[in-house]
């Protein structure tokens, strides 16, 4: 039996004027795609820097108005750029639908939003939708070198750590019903849920000091659960280093798909493994 192979086609060519804006936003190769990527990395390290600052009420009482126009100059560069990608690719709903459109689209919807709350009774509002600019900081990832090796060995190893956190799911009920059963509702282990609370905490080695077993029973119980708490520790570590190093060895492209915009294919592909069209 002859499996039949399906193929893409290369699809309308991008008008000049179209190519050459995703060369320079989506090529980081080119001259003009570093100087881009420069400054749109200086451009959202310093917004985030300015809603941080307007969190000050002293700050905002004095420097206010200078804040905002800073804010509003670079809401309308990201809405500028956001435009621009939209329109140097092939399919802009694909790109809009991805995780980078995504980013890109939250970095700057909340200016917007906050023009429709106006008053005092909606001053928490604006609040939020102010620290909601701070997720600008996630537009950095694009332009992280070593990001999509990051991701793939996470996606890699994910499955694995899912049974790893079933497991010390399954691992913290246990302890903290024991623990609920030894110690009781007088040493302040009221209920399970408080006692598997208790359990997270110690098998993480963070230890609060909130709840505290107080019968000779309960502590030896809490010893072994913080002995184990450092073994368990070095489980996840060594998965997603194996997976990471696994991740380095395989060589990916730079090249981004002019149909989608996603980057991170191997170094000789044809295809984009994301949306399947040439490269």
């Amino acid at each position: 039996m002859i499996k039949k192979v399906k193929r893409y086609s290369q699809g309308e060519p991008l008008a000049p004027w179209r190519e050459k804006i995703h060369e320079v936003i989506f090529e980081a190769d080119t001259p003009a795609g570093k100087y881009f990527d420069i400054t749109l990395i200086l451009a959202i390290t310093l917004s985030v820097i300015a809603v941080m600052l307007d969190s000050v009420e002293a700050i905002r009482a004095e420097h206010g108005g200078v804040l905002d126009i800073i804010e509003w100059t670079f809401t309308i560069m990201f809405a500028i750029e956001y435009i621009l990608r939209l329109i140097s690719v092939r399919k802009p709903m694909m790109y809009a639908f991805s995780a980078l459109g995504l980013v890109d689209l939250i970095s700057i919807l909340p200016s917007f939003i906050a023009l429709y709350y106006v008053g005092a009774e909606t001053f928490l509002v604006i609040r939020v939708l102010r620290v909601l600019r701070i997720f600008r900081v996630f537009k950095l990832a694009e332009y992280l070198g070593e990001a999509n090796t990051l991701m793939v060995a996470l996606r890699a190893s994910r499955k694995k750590i899912t049974i790893f956190l079933y497991s010390i799911f399954i691992f913290v009920v246990v302890f903290g019903s024991v623990m609920y059963l030894v110690e009781g509702a007088e040493n302040g282990f009221t209920s399970i849920p408080r006692s598997v609370y208790w359990a997270i905490i110690t098998l993480t080695t963070v230890g609060y000091g909130d709840i505290v077993p107080h019968t000779q029973i309960g502590q030896m119980i809490a010893a072994t659960v913080m002995i184990l708490g450092y073994a368990i520790i070095a489980v996840p570590t060594g998965i997603y280093t194996a997976e990471l190093a696994r991740a380095f060895k395989t060589e990916v492209s730079n090249v981004a798909c002019q149909n989608c915009g996603e980057e991170g294919h191997d170094i000789d592909a044809d295809y984009c493994k994301y949306c399947g069209a040439r490269l």
